[in-house]
């Protein structure tokens, strides 16, 4: 099993999800707004049909009340 960790800058209340490829990070958009977890639950949506895994395969393992996280991928 593969472990990724990838730093990610989250945007919500976006008009759609979607990941933009920044020099340093992946900036993702996302619809949800930032409050009870709603847009952590769904930038782990977007990331695991990105890298086509389970929703299971990913954590956030820093930032999970920020905008800018690192997040850890379980690839197979």
């Amino acid at each position: 099993m593969k472990k990724r960790i990838i730093n990610v800058r989250v945007v919500p209340n976006a008009k759609k999800n979607e990941i933009i490829q920044q020099a340093d990070c992946l900036k993702i958009k996302v619809t949800a707004p930032p409050v009870e977890g709603k847009a952590n639950e769904i930038l782990i949506e977007v990331l695991a049909e990105h890298f086509n895994v389970k929703k299971s395969a990913i954590r956030i393992i820093k930032g999970e009340r920020s905008r800018n996280k690192m997040v850890m991928i379980e690839e197979t």
